[in-house]
């Protein structure tokens, strides 16, 4: 198959954020005097948008399930991640120079993830520079999540290109189902936050295990 646009999932996929996040999460935690977590305790927590982040860090009785004080932990780590978010920070091994042949290629590209729209537009235009993004669209609040397809037929109605051509890179479960509710290509990474097993059961056609592997298996034409 000839793949006309890509899009991709952000944390895990194009960027390892992971220390960033965990870090954030336990600022939070330490304020409202809560227990901290490991990096693969957050690890397991994302992918669902900032919201259920703080749900499954939180898990402490009534305060996991009260709004307002959901609401609050949210406010104060939102406040935490905007400092942090280009601390450690990093693409992942091969990612500049594979997105930069897509780039020469002038294929499309787009980014829908979970993680807040404020930090994907930050990440996108200071640590994949000088990548050129066509469209990034994160969470906000009271809009769909993946893998709810809403933000993804977004970026493919702006390419211009049918469902079918558009090629979806993500790391976790959500990802995968996000791009077959949408109608793309589903594409699973190994290198991110979920294991293999869990992008084979939910549906991926493809498994990547480096960036240097994505030409030799997907094929991109304008």
């Amino acid at each position: 198959m000839i793949f006309r646009a890509a899009i991709f999932d952000m944390d895990g996929t194009l960027v390892n954020t992971l220390e960033d996040l965990a870090d954030s999460v336990n600022e939070m935690l330490e304020h409202f005097h809560l227990p901290t977590k490991t990096v693969d305790e957050i690890r397991l927590a994302v992918g669902n948008g900032a919201m259920k982040l703080m749900e499954r860090t939180i898990l402490l009785g009534d305060k996991a399930t009260d709004e307002k004080f959901l609401i609050d932990a949210l406010n104060y780590y939102d406040g935490c991640y905007k400092r942090r978010l280009l601390n450690k920070t990093k693409p992942y091994d091969g990612i500049i120079d594979f997105l930069a042949e897509l780039n020469a290629k002038k294929i499309p590209l787009g980014i829908c993830t979970n993680k807040q729209h404020f930090a994907a537009v930050e990440i996108a235009e200071k640590i994949l520079a000088p990548i050129k993004f066509d469209a990034v669209i994160g969470d906000e609040r009271g809009k769909p999540k993946k893998p709810d397809p809403t933000n993804a037929l977004a970026i493919a109605k702006k390419f211009n290109v049918k469902l079918d051509e558009v090629a979806y890179f993500g790391d976790t479960a959500v990802d995968v189902q996000t791009a077959i509710n949408a109608g793309f290509f589903p594409i699973g990474v190994t290198w991110g936050f979920r294991p293999e097993s869990e992008l084979v059961d939910a549906g991926a056609k493809v498994i990547i295990h480096h960036p240097s592997e994505i030409l030799k298996s997907i094929d991109f034409e304008n």
